[in-house]
């Protein structure tokens, strides 16, 4: 089972993210919240949390997961950002959003979309990722929290643990975070274009 770390949303207490960063650095995965639900976070290395993820979510077809930043700088470590990206970016960061960017070579084969070479980009508004990256010293890798089965608005940190305990280190619990999926925008050929309707608003495509 996994250990729950019962933290506060807005002043997450150090040693609750110390112990979950040095469980990502060690290889294991953490569910932790965003501003647009729980999530499942794992250290860029990690080959095997991917795959521990998919079978979770019973995810059959290849499946791209996203990179959590917390500044604009560390995108460019990640990403490729024209002009208008950047504008873009700038503007709806932190917020609800995964900007679907042309990768760099720090980012692994296998975690880029295989055709379009590109990874999706999360800078959340969300004290805990916040923290998170500092203490672990650099972004991470996520997947939005979504079993089968099971209906997200009810399913408290106590029942997780029931559920996916096993395969965890950590459950992050912040209390109650509504499950809206960030809105997915799509920046490759430099022109936004819309994936996927989310939590944020979108009035600029």
């Amino acid at each position: 089972m996994a250990h729950i770390l019962h933290t506060h949303p807005d002043n997450p207490q150090p040693r609750h993210i110390r112990a979950a960063a040095d469980a990502m650095r060690d290889g294991k995965l953490i569910v932790y919240p965003t501003d647009s639900g729980y999530a499942f976070g794992w250290r860029m290395d990690n080959t095997k949390a991917p795959k521990t993820v998919a079978q979770l979510r019973q995810l059959k077809d290849p499946h791209f997961y996203s990179v959590m930043v917390n500044d604009l700088s560390q995108i460019n470590d990640f990403a490729l950002m024209d002009n208008v990206a950047f504008r873009l970016i700038k503007q709806r960061t932190p917020g609800p959003y995964t900007f679907i960017l042309p990768a760099t070579r720090r980012i692994p084969k296998k975690l880029q979309h295989q055709k379009r070479r590109s990874i999706g980009i999360r800078l959340p508004d969300n004290a805990v990722v916040r923290e998170l990256v500092n203490a672990l010293g650099e972004p991470f890798m996520s997947s939005s929290l979504e079993l089968p089965d099971m209906d997200m608005l009810d399913a408290d940190a106590q029942t997780l643990n029931e559920h996916i305990g096993h395969a965890l280190e950590y459950i992050i619990d912040t209390g109650f975070v509504p499950p809206e999926p960030s809105t997915v925008v799509d920046l490759v050929d430099g022109t936004p274009v819309i994936v996927r309707q989310g939590k944020g608003v979108v009035d600029f495509v």
